[in-house]
């Protein structure tokens, strides 16, 4: 047993950059794992500044000095963040108290075409379980009335908390575009001159994991808007709540669009019944969810990371119970993080011989 377990460590870590790689990599979990409450707003401008160098990137290559890119993307930035913070969130707080405001009146029209059920389909549906699908529903409604009060009753430490982010964030943001030269050398000093195996990973990393990042925000912006112009365009109630699911739902592959199809079509059920114009609705929300699946996300993906579906659901599950929402989003780029790092690995032919 201990031949086999030195073999396998001399296979696997006979070479200095390898240790060198899963050291880095161990620090890096562990202080993200520790610290990455108290650092939040550190590793939110990074994430930032990561997804908008491409953009630094691609002024530049039009012969735009460094600093005027910098300027001129971070003046996108800012641009971008007024308008989320002074259209967007007011308008979807308004409908998410309007839908808060309208729960109970919809708890009791669901009661009501629920109650029909076992006199449709009396050899399917009872009584009873018709009653307690409707305990637990109110069950449900009580829970997200509690939540609201709770929310309400600590807004105060959390407003702190959202302007601590709006003033540090941009700030960092701002310093990781312009000094990110720096910052790399300086990050580089400490580590072994020899490092080809690093310079490897980090390639790899920037050209599949850094494409991936981007295209998906894009493609999370395009699904929510063309999504709230359409269903505006019909007339669905709480269109803007409906839109930044359906953008978020591109975040979780296979799931995302299938959770979200629920909510999608009880509002429309509540507000037009089994009618013509809920039919349109599914309708458009299909030719939606059909041209992000085979046309959206072919162009944005034309490297498409690859990884087996079961990778992809493992990691997001993985990665999401973890870091929560943050870990659902990075988890197919660490997963790929993950199988650069074993693909590059250098391996000892000799002990396995």
């Amino acid at each position: 047993m201990l031949k086999v377990l030195q073999n396998w460590m001399h296979r696997y870590f006979s070479d200095e950059q390898a240790v060198v790689l899963g050291v880095l990599l161990i620090l890096g979990f562990a202080a993200i794992l520790t610290l990455g409450g108290m650092l939040a707003p550190v590793l939110t401008g990074m994430v930032l500044a990561f997804l908008m160098q491409g953009l630094v990137n691609a002024f530049e290559r039009v012969r735009v000095p460094t600093a005027v890119a910098v300027w001129l993307v971070f003046a996108l930035f800012m641009s971008m963040l007024g308008l989320f913070i002074l259209v967007l969130m007011p308008l979807l707080w308004h409908q998410l108290i309007t839908l808060f405001n309208e729960l109970p009146g919809m708890a009791v029209e669901w009661q009501e075409v629920f109650m029909l059920l076992p006199e449709r389909y009396p050899n399917l549906i009872t009584d009873a379980q018709i009653v307690q699908l409707i305990d637990s529903l109110r069950g449900e409604v009580g829970k997200f009335g509690q939540w609201a009060l709770s929310f309400s009753l600590s807004s105060l430490p959390m407003l702190v908390s959202i302007m601590i982010y709006l003033v540090l964030v941009p700030i960092l943001v701002f310093f990781f575009l312009k000094d990110r030269e720096q910052i790399s050398r300086w990050f580089r000093s400490y580590l072994p001159q020899e490092r080809a195996l690093l310079t490897h990973v980090a390639q790899e990393m920037n050209q599949q994991i850094a494409n991936y990042i981007r295209g998906k925000v894009i493609e999370i912006i395009i699904c929510g808007v063309v999504t709230y112009i359409a269903f505006a365009y019909l007339g669905v109630n709480y269109a803007a709540l409906l839109a930044l699911l359906v953008g978020l739902s591109v975040i979780v592959p296979y799931i995302g669009a299938v959770v979200v199809t629920v909510p999608v079509a009880l509002i429309g059920l509540f507000q037009w019944g089994y009618s013509d114009q809920f039919i349109y609705l599914m309708v458009v929300y299909g030719i939606i969810q059909a041209l992000d699946g085979n046309v959206l996300v072919p162009l944005l993906f034309s490297e498409a990371v690859n990884l087996h579906p079961v990778a992809i659901i493992c990691a997001v599950l993985l990665f999401g119970g973890m870091w929560g929402f943050w870990g659902v989003f990075f988890a197919i780029p660490l997963a790929t993080l993950f199988k650069a790092v074993i693909d590059a690995w250098p391996r000892s032919e000799q002990a396995a011989d």
